[in-house]
């Protein structure tokens, strides 16, 4: 029996999220004294597939199809069960990302499996298989225990940390048996964002309200960013006026992030806005309203103007870093 991780890739490159998976898997391997194996459809560099090792996947199954390389959630979920059944695989592991979010319960559901969607702690074996959760928008937690004898467990991205090792894995050749009848969705156009840190794999992220005032100031978030390697959102106002792309929306009918580091600049700090960002290991509020409900949520804050507080602190941060 083998811990079975889904490794999602995006044109050919293995997701951060999926390296915090494997890694995670590779723990509960060790728990219960067995192996880890990654599973990765889609056409995928071996160099990419080998250094899979480093995060504890003592074997890569590789499903090197070229109709894989788009997510189509039916496909996938057939070809993650045939792996699953291939390797008696009794846990299987993915992130919960869109990937996973979309794959994970069609796996569960196709297996007969209990599932943890969004887990934030590794299984307590001593009495069951208990894994933790967030519920209720991160305001309260769940242990539930997973009594089904196979197990589908999705962790949320930047919740465990990554220490790659020195080890490789071995890749063995995978083709699940899938026809042309069985792609029910054909993928037209992809639309990617580049050059950008995805949001939710960044580590640090710069966001943005209605204090800005208008799109032509994002030029000092922008600043601060690039200063600390971060990514940038903004809140859902913002979006909906179409100062930024909705791809940067946070918040609980956006995006759902938990970066080490969260800086919010002109953001009063809605409720729906806190359910996608109180995650973060670390909230900086910076806002020129005291009474700001923002500032309760946060580890620091900073009562001041955004157009002279946000360039002192890329300048500190640069001379930092000099």
């Amino acid at each position: 029996m083998s811990i079975l991780i889904f490794a999602d890739q995006a044109q050919g490159k293995i997701k951060k999220a999926a390296l915090e998976a494997i890694q995670y898997g590779a723990k509960v391997a060790e728990q219960l004294g067995t192996t880890a194996t990654a599973l990765v459809l889609g056409p995928v560099d071996a160099a990419e597939l080998t250094a899979l090792g480093n995060y504890g996947a003592q074997k890569v199954l590789h499903a090197a199809d070229a109709r894989l390389h788009e997510v189509e959630s039916i496909v996938y979920t057939k070809a993650i069960a045939e792996a699953a059944e291939k390797e008696g695989s009794k846990v299987i592991i993915f992130p919960h990302n869109f990937d996973g979010k979309a794959i994970a319960p069609r796996v569960s559901a196709r297996l007969k499996a209990g599932l943890v969607a969004g887990a934030i702690s590794y299984p307590d074996t001593s009495n069951g298989f208990v894994v933790k959760k967030n519920v209720f928008s991160g305001k309260a937690f769940a242990n539930i225990n997973i009594t089904s004898e196979k197990k589908v467990i999705a962790i949320i991205p930047n919740t465990f940390p990554v220490a790659p090792g020195t080890a490789t894995a071995t890749v063995e050749a995978f083709s699940p048996a899938i026809s042309d009848a069985d792609f029910k969705v054909k993928v037209v156009r992809t639309e990617t964002v580049s050059g950008d840190i995805p949001l939710t794999e960044a580590e640090i992220i710069v966001s943005g309200g209605r204090g800005m005032k208008g799109p032509e100031n994002w030029g000092i978030l922008e600043d601060l960013a690039k200063s600390l390697g971060a990514a940038t959102a903004s809140s859902r106002p913002v979006a909906d006026a179409g100062w930024r792309p909705h791809h940067e929306h946070v918040g609980q009918t956006g995006l759902t992030v938990r970066p080490n580091l969260y800086i919010a600049v002109g953001i009063s700090g809605a409720i729906q806005h806190l359910a996608g960002v109180n995650g973060s290991k670390v909230i900086v509020v910076i806002n020129k309203d005291p009474e700001a409900p923002f500032f309760k949520a946060a580890d620091y804050g900073i009562v001041g103007d955004a157009f002279e507080v946000v360039p002192k602190l890329t300048e500190a941060v640069k001379k930092l870093k000099s």
